[in-house]
């Protein structure tokens, strides 16, 4: 009964929403703009979280990641130890054997994995396509958490025995397999037959990852046993005769300056022979705790630091570390966009309250006639409250749908990740109809106290 009763105040009020159809949609304005930015900014940094927690998964949990990096003469790195400037000091660079030594010394270590990257062709049946040739071992998969979506992955015999045999990406089973089952099957790449006997699933690679925190996808390289890659195709650490006598042809130039590059020293004039004598191309460490990530890298500089003779020829990254602070960066700076489209609501607030407060102005007669011939001070209340919880309510609808439009259209021009939560548009929408409730009482209330015989003279 009570239902009926203001279900007539109800319908009284949407008729005045149509009745102004241009000051209803102005007054609703402020709320559709404020749910769509607070729906499309939500959007954002829950894209931005959602990026940050894979790029998370692929380099995986408590990793470290040492890379070479070029040493020139003067830079003293760490060093203490009153070398001067230009005095002569030689490091092999990154090698097996470095990585040998972390995992046997470093009681906070877990897994190691020693990972040498070079660019082939792979062909099979006359066919050929670029890849990455990725020498590594088998604790590689686990800890960048790549799982097989068929065969297996290579053994410690296979790897210690440099067998030719390879793990492909998904990309590459494409390509030269389509639906077949490429397991069993050989790839030739470079001069070499691998035996396939893995298929890595497919993995979404996000654009901002990097090499540098030691993402790259794996769709597109072929995984062999590390010692298969030094022994069959190629060690950087090994003098090859080609290059001496390179080397030895470019002697007697104008130069003479002297450069360490992967801790070797030399000539400006034999810089056109490949200056990378580093053996791996990284080490990817497994620490046990992730308490003991920042020790463990500071033991593992050390440690280097020793082995290749003192030059600072290597550097020692902390993926995990730097993506939670990323996360943490862009956490506050998803709060301040919140914080902003919030703003934009609590002002549509105002302008309905404003709009809301002009209406009771302009129909002052229209009230005093309603409770000339009946109509309480609820009724009165009712009406106001009614008309702008509808405009709210309204502007939170066309809002939401604006809002998912946005996010859409952003991440199509802008390339950024944008994912709509149903959590944040329930925020948008509670607090749109909240803001017409609430801005909506005072106008409301002052209608109700109108005087009806006052009223009616005006």
């Amino acid at each position: 009964m009570i239902f009926k009763h203001y279900l007539h105040d109800i319908i009284i009020a949407i008729e005045a929403i149509f009745a102004n159809k241009v000051k209803s949609l102005l007054t609703a304005l402020g709320i559709i703009f404020g749910v769509a930015a607070v729906i499309s900014m939500m959007a954002i940094g829950n894209g931005a979280e959602h990026e940050i927690l894979e790029q998370i998964k692929m380099v995986g949990v408590n990793n470290i990641i040492v890379s070479p990096s070029e040493f020139v003469v003067g830079e003293s790195g760490n060093n203490n130890d009153g070398d001067k400037a230009g005095s002569k000091k030689f490091s092999k660079g990154l090698t097996l054997l470095d990585a040998e030594a972390i995992q046997q010394v470093i009681p906070t270590v877990g897994k190691v994995c020693p990972v040498v990257s070079f660019s082939y062709s792979a062909m099979v049946d006359g066919k050929s396509t670029p890849v990455v040739l990725e020498g590594t071992n088998q604790n590689y998969f686990e800890l960048f958490n790549i799982n097989l979506q068929q065969g297996e992955i290579f053994n410690e015999y296979q790897n210690k025995t440099g067998q030719p045999v390879c793990v492909i990406g998904d990309n590459i089973k494409t390509v030269f397999f389509k639906q077949d089952d490429p397991v069993g099957k050989y790839i030739k790449c470079g001069k070499i037959w691998l035996k396939i006997i893995g298929v890595a699933e497919r993995r979404d690679f996000t654009a901002s990852a990097s090499d540098e925190m030691g993402i790259s996808s794996s769709d597109n390289k072929i995984f062999v046993p590390v010692q298969t890659l030094l022994l069959r195709f190629k060690d950087r650490s090994l003098i090859r005769a080609d290059e001496v006598e390179k080397v030895n042809s470019n002697k007697g130039g104008n130069g003479g300056g002297v450069v360490i590059i992967g801790g070797m020293e030399q000539s400006e004039d034999e810089m056109d022979t490949d200056p990378d004598i580093n053996q791996l191309s990284k080490i990817i460490i497994q620490v046990k705790e992730t308490e003991q990530l920042s020790v463990t890298a500071n033991v593992i500089k050390k440690m280097l630091l020793r082995r290749h003779s003192g030059l600072y020829d290597f550097e020692v990254t902390i993926p995990e570390l730097l993506l939670k602070q990323q996360q943490r960066t862009k956490n506050i700076f998803n709060i301040v966009l919140g914080a902003i489209a919030g703003i934009s609501l609590i002002v549509g607030g105002i302008g309905i309250m404003n709009i809301m407060l002009a209406s009771v102005l302009e129909r002052i007669r229209e009230i005093g006639l309603r409770q000339s011939i009946g109509a309480s001070r609820k009724d009165i209340v009712a009406q106001f409250l009614a008309e702008s919880t509808l405009i709210s309510v309204t502007g939170g609808i066309i809002g939401i749908i604006f809002g998912i439009a946005l996010s859409k259209a952003i991440t199509m021009i802008f390339d950024i990740k944008t994912i709509v939560s149903f959590f944040s548009i329930l925020i948008a929408f509670g607090v749109s109809a909240l803001v017409g409730i609430s801005f909506g009482y005072l106008p409301a209330k002052k209608a109700a106290e109108k005087d009806p015989v006052e009223s009616l003279r005006q």
